[in-house]
């Protein structure tokens, strides 16, 4: 059953209580914004240490299979979401049957499967304009050795599972593609032909129950080891056809999904001006934490919004924004294991900086610990204050 058509889609108002499955960052802000519009909020999940949790009105510690947690997550809320996508799409379908949940197990589903999210991306093509790199399911010996030459160099990537770099291996050749399916211990794995690429962009879209779409400003990501580095909107190398296409695209793929909610689409530019669809997050990304600032809606008040059946806020960017985000290993001294608490006073002192830190108790390299956004009234100001707290958190730029 689509949303569309759920005969369980609230008419919710504040002082209703949302459901969130997961308990990271993501649903940490999720939670800040719906409470400042009135809503309460109940997270599900398995740890009682989680950001999410802190900042929740109520949290239930539990695993997101366990049925009794379920049930009572659904009889506490009208709507329920996720923060993040590999929460189980079968507890997602079993809440449906007596909440609305935004976005549904089917959507979710598809971006939970790199071969189903491809597939979809490809079927999407004609009327989006986009398509995915090329690329082969790898199961098997026989499907290395069925790989075409023009496939490689190209990057593994295991079919579920992995984010932040996690689950990939870049290959050269075959034997090395032979040596990286091994070392994913027998799981399906798929693999995508590294493309000459210029930069990457991210779009955040979203719709509402009635099948109204937004569409935000389009983002220029960086990222580094896998994991997102900074994101600037507006995007300096981004042209402005190119952020029509983007923009475009992400609108058709969301409708075609009969979603509700804020979906994340990513793109690859390559150096030509083409554009690749690469993948999508069902949920608020971390590409759009600009938004809190820097737009009259953030990406999480629309999640909340559409999650209530209300009408999706305005997605007018006020400032040029750049994003930082900040990981453990800003805690340490170099190579140490000393620990010692960034200079927050001295970021805070730059012109136009927002600091969010996620509640997280212990800081460790690689670990999302918050982001910095700086805004200011030109995109250069912004990118000034960036530059600043690079030095003073000793980020190399």
């Amino acid at each position: 059953m689509s949303n569309t058509t759920s005969p369980f889609i609230p008419a919710a108002s504040p002082a209703t209580w949302l459901g969130v499955m997961g308990g990271g960052q993501l649903g940490r802000m999720f939670v800040h914004a719906a409470q400042a519009m009135g809503f309460k909020v109940a997270v599900l999940e398995t740890s009682n240490d989680c950001p999410a949790g802190h900042a929740a009105d109520h949290l239930l510690c539990a695993s997101y299979t366990d049925e009794t947690a379920l049930k009572e997550l659904a009889a506490q809320c009208v709507a329920v979401t996720t923060e993040f996508e590999n929460v189980p799409a079968q507890s997602l379908a079993l809440l449906a049957q007596s909440r609305f949940v935004a976005p549904s197990a089917a959507a979710v589903s598809v971006a939970q499967d790199r071969v189903a999210e491809k597939r979809f991306f490809t079927e999407c093509a004609s009327i989006s304009g986009v398509l995915p790199a090329p690329n082969k399911t790898i199961e098997s010996e026989n499907d290395i050795n069925a790989v075409p030459d023009a496939l490689l160099p190209g990057i593994l990537k295991t079919v579920r599972m992995g984010y932040d770099g996690k689950g990939q291996v870049r290959v050269n050749t075959r034997d090395e593609l032979r040596i990286a399916f091994a070392g994913m211990n027998g799981v399906s794995c798929i693999l995508e032909k590294m493309l000459p690429l210029a930069y990457e962009v991210s779009v955040l879209a979203a719709r509402g129950v009635d099948g109204k779409m937004v569409v935000y400003p389009i983002a220029e990501n960086v990222h580094r080891g896998g994991i997102l580095f900074t994101t600037t909107v507006p995007g300096p190398n981004v042209t402005p056809e190119c952020a029509k296409k983007a923009q475009q695209a992400a609108l058709t793929l969301i409708e075609r999904l009969d979603y509700v909610g804020v979906l994340c689409i990513e793109f690859f530019v390559l150096q030509d001006g083409s554009l690749i669809v690469n993948e999508m997050a069902p949920r608020p990304h971390n590409s759009g934490h600009y938004t809190i600032d820097a737009c009259v809606t953030s990406q999480f008040a629309q999640q909340a919004r559409a999650m209530a059946r209300l009408p999706l806020g305005d997605t007018r960017q006020h400032s040029p924004a750049v994003m930082l985000n900040i990981l453990g290993d800003i805690w340490f001294n170099g190579d140490s294991n000393d620990v010692r608490e960034p200079a927050w006073d001295k970021v805070l002192a730059l012109p136009g900086a927002y600091l969010h830190l996620y509640g997280k108790e212990e800081a460790r390299r690689g670990r999302k610990m918050g982001h910095v956004t700086f805004v200011a009234p030109t995109l250069a100001e912004a990118q000034k204050s960036l530059h600043a707290a690079c030095g003073i958190l000793g980020i190399p730029l």
